[in-house]
């Protein structure tokens, strides 16, 4: 016997709200009101009302769960308490569009491994990422664990899947030198200050966007909040919040902007809407100006991610301390030397060419 915790689900059908629940091993639906008549959040409260006693008594495992109400139920409930909101939205669309679209109508205690292992060789397949396909390995790994700690099987199918060899890896591109200097050479000050926070400072979009002009000083910039569709969050990790160290010209180029913008107080967006009470949206600023710009330049393949790709890559190439470029661009050692930094060949020529020579003069 097992106490599963569950929050019951709201949906609107025919103009009509369904509340929707688990109670002794059956999934229970309700007409609760018109759409007309109650808000969403009436409604999703009726429903916690009804799901208190039962989430009270002692509960039966249930194998012949289907797959998806055990996500939707019991797996989303449980890690959405530890997520950002940026992480549930991804793997939520992740979780329910893949594994839900595909083995949501499967009883949970009928899943077994080589069930999925197909279902991870299909999506390889089907060109998903090594990345996602990876993510997906994990998200059942951590599904099927949750459900042998809730009593409804007995051990977990997906604990010994691997990822695909044939999931495709994407290609990690960097700029050259001299395609920092076009970047560069954008005319607008605001689209080559958000650019140059990008390449030379390592700083995230969402970073970018949520700074106000009280946390920068003359030699930093201090990350303690994020953007992140509009929402105003946290970094997106503890190493994310750091003291961005500023080069001058990145210095002369916030000198620049703030001579002109619409607002410096303290509080004030530094990129700021149109509005001026909310910052300047990621996308439609890479959409209608920096990204046409590059296009222009014949650096149409260029995005945020490059350029913080080629921030650490550029930083190895001048032999910086690892340590330093991993503060910088708010990361741990690992995740720069492994994820980011791309070593060029002719480094590489030159380390072997290194080797050759002391092993010959040994």
């Amino acid at each position: 016997m097992r106490k599963r915790f569950q929050k019951g689900s709201v949906k609107k059908v025919n103009g009509k709200w369904i509340g929707q629940w688990w109670e002794n091993g059956s999934r229970r639906n309700l007409v609760l009101s018109r759409v007309s008549e109650m808000t969403k959040a009436a409604a999703q409260s009726r429903v916690a009302e009804i799901v208190r006693p039962i989430n009270n008594r002692q509960r039966e495992s249930n194998p012949k769960m289907r797959l998806e109400h055990f996500i939707r139920d019991v797996w989303l409930v449980v890690y959405r308490r530890q997520w950002k909101r940026s992480t549930a939205m991804t793997v939520e669309h992740r979780v329910l569009y893949h594994i839900g679209g595909d083995l949501g109508d499967r009883p949970i205690g009928k899943v077994e491994r080589e069930e999925l292992q197909s279902f991870l060789d299909r999506k390889a397949a089907k060109g998903l990422s090594f990345s996602t396909v990876d993510h997906l390995r994990w998200d059942l790994h951590q599904i099927f664990s949750l459900a042998v700690e809730e009593g409804h099987i007995r051990k977990n199918p997906a604990r010994l899947l691997v990822t695909p060899k044939n999931a495709p890896t994407p290609s990690k591109s960097v700029m050259t030198m001299e395609e920092v200097q076009q970047c560069f050479s954008i005319p607008d000050v605001r689209d080559r200050l958000i650019v140059n926070l990008t390449t030379l400072g390592g700083m995230r979009p969402g970073e970018i966007f949520g700074l106000q002009w009280k946390p920068i000083t003359d030699d930093a910039a201090d990350v303690r909040q994020r953007v992140y569709r509009g929402d105003v969050d946290t970094p997106k990790t503890k190493n994310s919040q750091r003291r961005v160290a500023l080069a001058d010209g990145v210095k002369a180029d916030i000198a620049e902007w703030r001579s002109i913008s619409p607002s410096t107080e303290p509080d004030a967006w530094v990129f700021p809407s149109e509005t001026m009470t909310t910052p300047l949206s990621r996308d439609n600023i890479w959409r209608r100006s920096i990204q046409p710009y590059l296009n222009s330049v014949g650096l149409g393949w260029v995005d945020f991610q490059v350029m913080r790709r080629t921030h650490s890559t550029l930083m190895n190439q001048l032999k910086v301390d690892p340590k330093l470029v991993a503060d910088q661009l708010g990361h741990t050692l690992d995740v720069n030397q492994n994820v980011y930094t791309i070593p060029d060949i002719s480094h590489r020529r030159a380390a072997v060419n290194q080797l050759e020579i002391a092993v010959q003069s040994a």
